[in-house]
């Protein structure tokens, strides 16, 4: 046979069998499957059982009634099994086997602590069986403990005896105390430095201060081969009245304002709260009282010349309001007194305008005005 005469022949052929399988499947897939349940015979049975069943003992003999009352004791005997043998498998190797119903316990009590099943597992052992697990923690070893890497201490040396006379020696050895020591003269030491203080002030620099500068560098200037003088750098503190302030403080006020002026009689009446009284190492630079703390009337308000212009009256003030509050200060000041301005700037006001208030007080060649205003600082 030539092949070449029938060309398509088997090529027909295969797709004629290819049509055949198709049909066969969809044959196949038209016949309707039945499933297989025993639900009928086991009804049937039932019915059949029913029909035997003459009284209530037939029914009491079943298997569904027999079961009823043995469940129960079942489930008795299957935890009693359990916990003993959780109870040994713990002791023996460490390991708690956990029901069903305990499992699902515990995924419930991780969704409602927002935690994972191992942590709250974690958690429980760690109730019921603390020493079990203290246990298998503490009998392990550390893998340092293992490797050998730990030197071990060396034995602590023994204490020598204390020699007695050393010791007693060394307690009689006595400090010098620092008013009279070489670092007191380097220092300066003043006895009330630290006696009332109020405020201490690094950083203000006075006319006085700038001057001694200036004429210690022109000493140092003028006279090389000599060491240069230096001086040590100390604050301006603000403090309450002190008996070893009265000297210089008298002198003052009467340099500033006039002779006789004596306010010893602040050192009886609330001096923490009526006086202050601005120092520079042991100068009196500047001071402030009031009458009383009731009155609370400003009577002398006073700084050294050389030192004015430095916001030392200014502090002073401001000391002297906050030591006293919510009560109204007054005063009187010369009408043509620059301390108006500094007055005018805590919230003073005029209240009256006397004349010849200081006539009886002041110079006739005083360029002080006679006259004066009555001031008062409302707090209310």
């Amino acid at each position: 046979m030539n092949p070449t005469r029938f060309p398509n022949r088997t090529k027909r052929r295969k797709v004629t069998q290819k049509g055949r399988r198709k049909r066969v499947d969809s044959q196949e897939r038209d016949i309707p499957t039945q499933s297989f349940t025993l639900d009928p015979l086991i009804q049937a049975l039932r019915e059949q059982a029913s029909e035997d069943w003459n009284d209530e003992w037939d029914i009491r003999d079943s298997f569904d009634a027999a079961m009823d009352t043995l469940l129960p004791e079942l489930e008795d005997a299957e935890r009693a099994f359990m916990s003993e043998h959780t109870l040994a498998v713990a002791q023996s190797s460490g390991l708690h086997l956990l029901s069903r119903k305990r499992a699902a316990q515990l995924a419930k009590l991780a969704e409602e602590e927002n935690c994972t099943v191992l942590s709250s597992l974690l958690s429980v052992k760690a109730r019921l069986h603390s020493r079990i697990l203290r246990r298998v923690v503490l009998d392990r070893d550390p893998p340092y403990g293992r490797s050998g890497s730990l030197t071990p201490l060396r034995a602590p040396q023994p204490i020598s005896s204390v020699n007695r006379q050393v010791l007693d020696a060394l307690y009689a050895i006595q400090t010098t105390p620092y008013e009279s020591s070489f670092l007191s003269r380097l220092q300066g030491y003043s006895p009330f430095r630290h006696t009332g203080v109020i405020a201490v002030d690094w950083e203000t620099r006075t006319p006085w201060m700038e001057l001694m500068d200036d004429i210690r560098d022109h000493y140092n200037f003028s006279h090389p081969e000599e060491d240069p003088a230096k001086e040590v750098v100390a604050p301006i503190t603000y403090c309450t009245l002190q008996p070893c302030h009265l000297d210089q403080v008298h002198d003052l006020l009467a340099r500033v304002f006039w002779e006789g002026i004596d306010v010893s009689d602040c050192l009886e009446h609330s001096p923490e709260k009526c006086t202050i009284v601005a120092t520079y190492k042991q100068l009196v630079v500047g001071a402030a009282f009031l009458s009383s703390p009731q009155e609370t009337y400003i009577t002398y308000l006073a700084v050294r010349s050389g030192w004015d212009n430095s916001q030392i009256a200014k502090s002073m003030l401001y000391h002297l309001i906050t030591r006293n509050p919510h009560k109204d200060i007054t005063l009187h000041v010369s009408i043509n007194n620059p301390a108006m301005l500094l007055y005018n700037r805590f919230g003073f006001k005029a209240e009256e305008f006397i004349v010849g208030f200081y006539e009886d007080y002041l110079d006739p060649k005083s360029p002080q005005s006679k006259n004066a205003f009555r001031l008062r600082l409302r707090r209310w």
